[in-house]
């Protein structure tokens, strides 16, 4: 996630007294305290707690592009209620949370909101959406759309051509693995990640390609892990040029729609018009739970592959070495200890998938800082994750 959310909210400023009354009267707590700048770090946190859930809401904030969600509901059944009321409850006062939704098997076994958010509310993934983005890249070889991850990334942007990117595969953007220098620091309004959507596009090209186009190799491809939201927005580019379909209506297309996601959700688009591939997708906590079920289940519906085969074998376990042992980089998927993986976004936004338990869990929240190190919140996530995997394995056990 960027520095500036990633929304271009060139005009928020100029519009913030004259367009607030806008909001409608569910924004009430936000009227008090608008956010006076359009740098998410540097909100309040009571600006953080209200906007995270209206990314979306104001015409004059951001534009977006509508993912549509199914007639057809993807059931999530209630099942009995995980022995987890402690956890759950030092995770809610630690972790700033806003939702926490448990699947296993299939089944709710836990669901609990906080910060005035609830079920049939939309909370901002921030680079949850990395993970979804990777996920339509395995769609469209399975359409046929791109031949191989081996292929040049050039093959397929060719706004790339003659820079950084000649030579680097498509696999080595979606494992960060390109080579070519990026600076991802949010505290440093000089970095690529504060600065790529002010920048002026060349060409005709679209914001992020003239963006990156311009930046110089630092190692050989393949050699060094480097996050980028940069090239997330890239691999965004890639499968709408490659599909001939925006990359929100392809998600809808198929995932949202023919999975049976509940509720609409939007993809937040740049001064371009291009959707922000490596950040941003607001939807109900359900519905992200829902995708993670989705993966779970090997990425099919109605029985029929979605992805190719192996697609998720690969992208969910470690191509990379993130130098935080043991876990790792996949495909836009963090890799954790165990056969465990999840996406994850600042502040506290994550689906955490557990293969061997059958287990989904999928959190919003507002922690205190974009990492969740300052205040504990990011730890007080671990604990809480390994509470659920353990009162999985006492039943297990039991029975």
């Amino acid at each position: 996630m960027i520095k500036r959310i990633g929304i271009g909210l060139g005009a928020f400023a100029a519009a913030l007294v004259a367009g607030w009354v806008m909001i409608g009267p569910d924004w009430r707590a936000l009227i008090s305290d608008p956010p006076s700048n359009t740098d998410v770090l540097f909100w309040s946190q009571s600006q953080r707690d209200t906007g995270f859930q209206m990314l979306d809401r104001v015409p004059f904030l951001v534009d977006t592009r509508p993912i549509k969600s199914s007639s057809s509901v993807y059931d999530l059944p209630q099942g009995p209620t995980l022995a987890i009321d402690d956890a759950l409850q030092t995770y809610f006062d630690e972790g700033r949370a806003a939702a926490v939704v448990v699947l296993h098997k299939g089944k709710i076994r836990t669901e609990r909101y906080g910060l005035e958010f609830d079920a049939t509310e939309r909370w901002t993934s921030f680079s949850v959406a990395k993970s979804l983005t990777s996920t339509l890249v395995g769609a469209a070889i399975q359409d046929g759309s791109i031949a191989s991850i081996d292929d040049p990334v050039t093959d397929y942007i060719e706004g790339l051509r003659g820079s950084a990117y000649e030579g680097v595969s498509i696999r080595q953007v979606l494992t960060m693995t390109s080579g070519v220098g990026w600076d991802e620091d949010y505290e440093d309004p000089t970095s690529d990640v504060a600065r790529f959507l002010a920048h002026e596009p060349s060409d005709g090209l679209p914001i992020i390609v003239s963006y990156m186009r311009g930046l110089d190799k630092a190692h050989a491809p393949g050699e060094v892990w480097n996050y980028s939201t940069g090239e997330t927005n890239l691999i965004g580019i890639l499968v709408s040029e490659a599909t001939g379909t925006p990359l929100a209506d392809y998600l809808s297309q198929k995932i949202w729609g023919p999975f049976g996601m509940e509720a609409k959700a939007t993809w937040l688009v740049g001064p371009d018009g291009v959707e922000m591939s490596g950040c941003c997708i607001q939807a109900t906590t359900r519905d992200f739970a829902r995708f993670g079920q989705f993966i779970l289940g090997g990425g099919r519906i109605d029985g029929a592959a979605i992805l190719p085969d192996g697609w998720l074998d690969q992208a969910t376990t470690k191509q990379a070495d993130i130098g935080f042992d043991p876990w790792g980089y996949g495909y836009q998927w963090w890799t954790y200890d165990g056969n465990a993986f999840g996406a994850r976004g600042i502040f506290g936004q994550s689906i955490f998938i557990d293969p061997d338990r059958e287990l989904v869990i999928a959190m919003n929240s507002s922690w205190s800082s974009a990492l969740g190190v300052r205040g504990g919140e990011r730890e007080a996530r671990e604990v809480f994750q390994r509470a659920v995997q353990s009162a999985i394995d006492a039943e297990t056990a039991v029975n």
